[in-house]
């Protein structure tokens, strides 16, 4: 298909046009979803910001953030933008940037998938970059350089001696070439190479995709030496809010979480190792506020380099970190507490300002967004829901795409087939996290309602009312006047993992009912 030379001048007389007459969302997306018809000059660059186990707790723009957080140049971009009050890009590190690179959900990976999409942006007309967490690899050497990547500083998390370098003393993969230290405080320096990649761009006639992902502020939390003691030890700074649920017993949870807890009550006070729960959850907000600054100081030089205007921003996190809730420290389970991540899109040239999206979305529903964007014919089959509508229309009421949004954790397994064999085999071991009791699980989040099926024998469902109990605290899944409910999201839930390909459902036990 040519390109279609068109100016957004008379795009927006049609616009105003669609609106009143009610054609103004077939319009856009039969424009938009028309593959290679941007005009080169009109096909917005893209950031996409990913940071590690960062909560959306940890960004003052949330109502949910702890009130003494301060994150400025983030919420800078929730007012220019919009702000997704649900969203769910990942489960856990590895994952997540499966997700990401491929744009398809964990069990629809595995060997097949031999290529990142960014392959697909750079072979129609996009310059390609990215530095960072890398993480996911599809061979031991395989960084995509020269292949997805025009500009690559990448750290390779998975060598020997890199796996707590997250702040300091890392070292990295440039364009391609052998592993050289990066220098500095790993935050500080992956702001500095954007903002060199970025410089290049300017004025230049391409457009260009690139991928920011931080090691902050995953764990040992280090913040720079100039935020060390912003709150922690600060008398101006209020002791955390502790999680009602902290230590169990927990009625209505799963087995496994009952009465698990990673924190000892320390004389009332929840602790690992001697240190408190909020000694820890300040030392890793303090650990953000680098990211913050990192924000404010890459999006100053896109204003600089006159590339603002036409550059989509996104700014999110692999997955969310629990403190203290349900008695977890991480992420992976599938609770808000652990899985929400921040997620702000900004685009003032086409997109609302300051505005606020409730509707669920996930990590593959962002790559899929990119290629609508973009005018980029995907290579290979995409997993996510379109986000276009929604983005026109953050605040519309009701139902945007017939596709629920879905979530998955299947452990260390990334094909249908290896799940599959699994359940047929009941060999349940593998189907759950060896570094505590977490079993693989689907989940489907609709509305004010989030369901959860774990992948295994012996486990009950959960539902929950996230507008009613937002800690999920109360499993509905076993009262009885919601068995009705219960059942129909449980169809409605294997019904779209169906839809997606995960053949497995069908070899699920029967749910467990108390």
């Amino acid at each position: 298909m040519k390109a279609l030379a068109i100016s957004w001048g008379s795009l927006t007389r049609v616009g105003a046009w669609a609106r009143a007459t009610g054609w103004g969302s077939f319009l856009w997306l039969s424009w938009m979803t028309a593959p290679g018809s941007l005009d080169a000059a009109e096909r917005p660059n893209i950031l996409y910001i990913f940071t590690d186990d960062q909560s959306y707790r940890t960004v003052s723009a949330y109502p949910r953030s702890h009130r003494w957080v301060k994150t400025p140049h983030i919420d800078r971009l929730a007012e220019n933008g919009i702000l997704f009050s649900q969203a769910y890009i990942g489960a856990k590190c590895v994952p997540s940037r499966a997700n990401a690179l491929t744009g398809r959900h964990q069990f629809n990976i595995g060997k097949r998938t031999k290529r990142y999409w960014p392959e697909d942006f750079r072979q129609q007309g996009y310059t390609t970059g990215m530095i960072g967490k890398w993480h996911w690899n599809l061979g031991t050497e395989y960084h995509g350089h020269g292949v997805a990547w025009d500009w690559s500083v990448v750290w390779d998390h998975n060598q020997p001696g890199e796996e707590k370098t997250y702040y300091w003393e890392q070292h990295v993969n440039v364009h391609g070439q052998e592993a050289e230290p990066l220098g500095g405080y790993s935050t500080d320096v992956y702001t500095e190479r954007t903002i060199e990649f970025i410089r290049e761009q300017a004025g230049q006639a391409q457009p260009w995709y690139f991928w920011l992902a931080y090691a902050g502020v995953h764990g040992p939390f280090t913040p720079a030496e100039r935020h060390q003691g912003r709150y922690l030890g600060n008398p101006e700074v209020p002791e955390s809010k502790r999680p009602a649920d902290v230590f169990g017993p927990r009625p209505g949870k799963p087995r496994h979480l009952r009465d698990y807890s990673r924190w000892r009550d320390d004389d009332g006070t929840p602790a690992i190792k001697g240190v408190s729960l909020d000694e820890h959850v300040k030392l890793y907000n303090e650990a953000v506020l680098a990211i913050d600054e990192g924000v404010g100081r890459i999006t100053r030089v896109l204003a600089e380099t006159g590339q603002l205007e036409n550059t989509l921003i996104v700014f999110t996190s692999d997955q969310g970190y629990a403190w203290g809730h349900h008695g977890l420290r991480g992420k992976i389970n599938p609770y808000d507490a652990s899985l929400r991540s921040p997620l702000i899109v900004c685009w003032p040239k086409r997109f609302p300002r300051g505005a606020v999206c409730a509707h669920p979305v996930n990590g593959v529903d962002l790559v899929r967004t990119f290629h609508e964007l973009a005018g980029v014919e995907p290579g290979m089959a995409l997993d996510g829901r379109d986000l276009t509508p929604i983005l026109l229309e953050p605040g519309r009421d009701g139902a945007w795409t017939e596709e629920p949004m879905i979530q998955t954790y299947t452990v260390h397994l990334y094909d249908n087939p290896s799940i599959e064999d699994r359940i047929r085999t009941r060999t349940w071991e593998s189907l759950v996290y060896d570094k505590n009791p977490m079993p693989a699980y689907l989940m489907l989040h609709e509305g004010r309602y989030k369901y959860i099926r774990y992948i295994g024998e012996d486990y009950i469902e959960e539902l929950y009312d996230l507008q009613e109990d937002p800690e999920e605290l109360r499993n509905l899944a076993l009262e009885g006047p919601f068995q009705t409910q219960l059942a129909d999201l449980r169809g409605r839930t294997l019904d779209a993992f169906r839809v997606k390909g995960a053949a497995f459902v069908d070899l699920l036990p029967p749910a467990k009912t108390e």
